[in-house]
């Protein structure tokens, strides 16, 4: 959500020198001037083509001259356009209808499923699928080149004059023009890196090393290099679903695709003395995560040579109007087609509209020197815990110009020189300062930060309004230490509250990390049923602006924490930790209240324990950012294994109580290619021994009006009580595939969710006997379950859910039906 968040603040406020010989800008219509869509646009003479787009426009360019352009349309015979000069805006083709095409069938509309050449090629593609390029080999290994670039668009005029840019005038004699879409643009960074890449086919695993990285100095070593793996998934064409921006996108390869694209066979020629057909491919609906494009394809081994793509104007994507993909492959050996070249450019908008500003990230990958069943022991492709080489991010520019891939041009170069001019300029750092708050929540002075900003303000029955004011220290993103702190007051309660918390990482390659703290604060106990040992955590049900129903079920915390981390092999950790607590609570309406005697007349109302905890975290295929104490996850969806063990000691500084408590945590996602992701949870738990309310298992309700994560949407905070429980939770995200089919719906790009959650649990008769606390314990016996349905991306940013109380209805001071809300940026 950072990223989105961090792209749609430049947008707002980032809201020609030509290189190439021959330009055209412009539409094509019919004989009664509507447009026509995805129709094909080639110079004639070369490969060089586009598809125009669902109103026709398009726009070509080509470093050579030509002088005439070939369009053609299913339905239409082809048409030879001359150019009355090299540079055309602007241009209308008018074709107009026949009745024959040369050597090709004609389809109009959807075409057919049966007797089309484009499908008996395309089937003939699937057989060799696994036959072709990097597959056909036990190991593989090659060098990788990647460039990234990100561009201001839509350059006028009006732009360049407005003040926000006064003192920043001279980085418009940067402007250029894109080969892609025709729009002026302006180079505001740049990161390149060299790399080397294994693979194996048999064991299915593959390891990239990182050989030399750079960039324009907005951002520093590894955190930019992961930013933009997650901005920017690796694809292999041949997959039925491509991944860009946490959607599944059909493959125009896919197995599926005859139900979702229209295909045709649209010429024949000879490309690199090898026979090709050409294959235009358009979508069948609107409204689904689809391409539009043409690819060339041999005649005989039935590899892809080359393929140009881009998504629909109506694909079911946030801010992203537009994403163009090439891909080329060169022939090795006469007969195996190898990747030579990627080329994806996306274009970042807060709008879709032609003329909205906005930015692009442009990504190019270059491969070479490829090498093939060279076997690697299997401790090679182990991953490191911890490393990091900053020799990679200092490589000389003696270096670079000797191993680039190709050079870079001037433009590109002038971006290196431009920033590092930039970042003396005074506006500029006021412009990067806010939009770096606005998307960390932390506002940087010197080596230390104030935040989070999100946090300032809450309020809660206890203490009515909450002020907040925190902040961490921050020397950078791989800092080693990292101290942190926060204090708080409530108006109501007219007390002060306090965090502080410190981590020191005391071995780099297996991530060995001390920590500790202290809290004394107001807290919702039983807002989760999984704890961890986070000492600044603090639940949102906590101080929510909003809630439903009179809460004054708050518990006054001391918490003491100690623990030490280790990461012995990558995404698998472990933690020893030891926690000193004191629970009491804070309301004159609620109780932890427990009898202390076997005649149940002495009662007490503090909780005072001691823990010893044991905690096993495994995370298969994580990805993370940054080599520090702190790191933060990229977005791609991965699976969380969690346990934990947790045993109190009675005596043990003054502590009240004996027990154990065992708990496990899964979570699974699950892409179901078109279909969307499913989200699978379950978690189980049981306490041994004879505890109060403050330490038991309280199914976590959910009082307030937001959708807060592993949370029951219609439950009260203390509604279930349980010293052991299963729970089960699934939530499917259709991303739109329901909703696009819909006419009068299908424009607002809505998406749809449904989900079930349900609960299990018991508490026993030694645990019922002590209490004294004036709550009446009830565990859900009988299986508790609720059901949600609700529709997401309501303006982009609003999630609102429906949920319905399966069973346990009709309870007084309860609701059998809910509307919970979110807010949130997401692609």
């Amino acid at each position: 959500m950072k990223k989105i968040l961090t792209l749609s603040i430049l947008l707002v406020f980032l809201s020609n020198n030509c290189f190439a010989q021959t330009k055209v800008s412009g539409i094509v219509l019919d004989n009664s001037k509507q447009p026509i869509p995805f129709a094909n646009i080639v110079f004639k003479g070369s490969s060089t083509g586009v598809v125009s787009n669902e109103d026709g426009r398009f726009y070509i360019e080509s470093p050579d001259n030509y002088t005439e352009l070939v369009v053609s349309f299913v339905g239409f015979p082809d048409k030879v356009v001359k150019l009355p000069k090299l540079v055309n805006y602007d241009f209308k083709i008018i074709l107009t209808e026949g009745n024959t095409l040369k050597e090709i069938k004609i389809y109009a509309g959807k075409t057919s499923k049966k007797n089309n050449p484009a499908l008996d090629i395309l089937r003939k593609i699937w057989e060799r699928r696994r036959k072709n390029g990097l597959k056909m080999f036990k190991q593989y290994q090659f060098e990788k080149y990647e460039k990234v670039e990100f561009d201001m668009n839509t350059i006028d005029s009006a732009f360049m004059k407005n003040k926000i840019f006064k003192g920043m005038e001279f980085v418009f004699k940067n402007i250029d023009t894109s080969k892609v879409t025709g729009k002026t643009y302006l180079p505001i960074f740049i990161n390149e890196s060299l790399s080397d890449v294994y693979g194996d086919n048999q064991t299915k695993k593959t390891k990239e090393i990182l050989k030399a990285n750079k960039n324009s100095g907005l951002g520093n070593g590894d955190g930019v290099n992961m930013f933009i793996k997650d901005l920017y998934n690796d694809f292999d064409i041949y997959d039925n679903y491509l991944y860009f921006f946490d959607k599944s996108f059909t493959s125009p390869l896919s197995r599926t695709g005859i139900d979702v694209y229209n295909y045709v066979l649209a010429d024949t020629a000879i490309i690199d003395k090898k026979v090709c057909y050409n294959i235009v491919f358009y979508p069948r609906r609107k409204n689904e995560l689809t391409f539009k494009g043409d690819f060339w394809v041999n005649d005989t081994t039935f590899a892809i040579k080359k393929i140009n793509m881009a998504i629909t104007k109506s694909a079911n994507i946030n801010w992203v109007k537009d994403i163009y993909l090439e891909q080329e492959f060169d022939v090795l050996n006469d007969s195996v087609f190898l990747p030579t070249r990627d080329y994806i450019m996306s274009d970042f908008a807060l709008r879709k509209k032609e003329e909205s500003k906005g930015v692009y990230g442009k990504r190019t990958t270059l491969y070479r020197n490829f090498k093939f069943d060279e076997k690697k022991p299997d401790k090679f492709f182990k991953n490191e815990v911890n490393f990091i080489d900053n020799e990679v991010y200092n490589r000389t520019d003696e270096y670079w110009e000797e191993n680039r891939f190709e050079k870079l041009n001037k433009d590109e170069k002038k971006i290196y020189k431009m920033i590092d001019t930039l970042k003396t300029v005074k506006r500029f750092k006021q412009v990067y300062s806010l939009v770096s708050l606005l998307g960390s929540g932390y506002y940087q002075f010197g080596h230390f930060d104030y935040g989070p900003i999100f946090s300032t303000i809450g309020s809660n029955v206890v203490e009515g309004l909450r002020l907040r004011a925190g902040g961490r220290t921050y020397f950078g993103p791989n800092d080693l230490w990292r101290l942190q702190g926060y204090t708080a007051y409530g108006f109501k309660d007219n007390k002060v509250k306090y965090g502080v918390s410190g981590k020191w990482m005391i071995d780099k390659k297996n991530r060995i990390i001390i920590s500790g703290g202290n809290r004394r604060d107001v807290e919702q106990i039983g807002a989760s049923l999984t704890t961890t040992n986070d000492v600044l955590g603090r639940s949102f049900a906590s101080s929510g602006l909003f809630s439903t129903g009179s809460n004054g079920k708050l518990t006054n915390i001391n918490l003491s924490t100690l623990a030490v981390e280790v990461e012995p092999f990558k995404n698998l950790m472990f933690q020893l930790g030891f926690s000193y607590r004191t629970l009491e609570s804070a309301s004159k309406t609620f109780k932890l209240d427990y009898f202390t005697d076997a005649t149940l007349t002495n009662t007490k109302s503090k909780v005072t324990q001691s823990e010893l905890n044991l905690q096993v975290e495994y995370t298969p295929k994580r990805k993370t950012v940054g080599f520090g104490v702190e790191r933060r996850n990229i977005d791609a969806p991965f699976s969380r294994f969690y346990v934990n063990y947790s045993q109190g000691f009675k005596g043990f500084i003054n502590s009240d109580f004996n027990y154990h408590k065992i708990q496990f945590y899964y979570k699974q996602p699950v892409i179901i290619g078109a279909l969307g992701r499913s989200d699978f949870t379950i978690e189980l738990g049981k306490t041994y021994g004879q505890i109060p309310l403050g330490l038991l298992s309280v199914v976590p309700g959910n009082q307030t009006l937001f959708i807060i994560n592993n949370t029951f949407n219609n439950l009260n905070f203390y509604e279930f009580v349980t010293d052991q429980y299963a729970t089960f939770q699934w939530e499917h995200n259709f991303n739109g595939k329901i909703l696009a089919r819909i006419p009068f719906l299908r424009k607002l790009n809505l998406r749809e969710i449904v989900g079930v959650k349900s609960v299990y649990g018991t508490v026993s008769d030694q645990n019922k006997l002590i209490n004294a606390s004036g709550l009446l314990y009830k565990a859900p016996e009988k299986p508790y379950w609720e059901y949600t349905a609700g529709i997401g991306n309501i303006f982009k940013v609003f999630r609102l859910d429906a949920a319905w109380r399966g069973n346990y209805r009709d309870i007084p001071g309860t609701n059998d039906f809910t509307i919970k809300g979110s807010f949130g940026f997401y692609f």
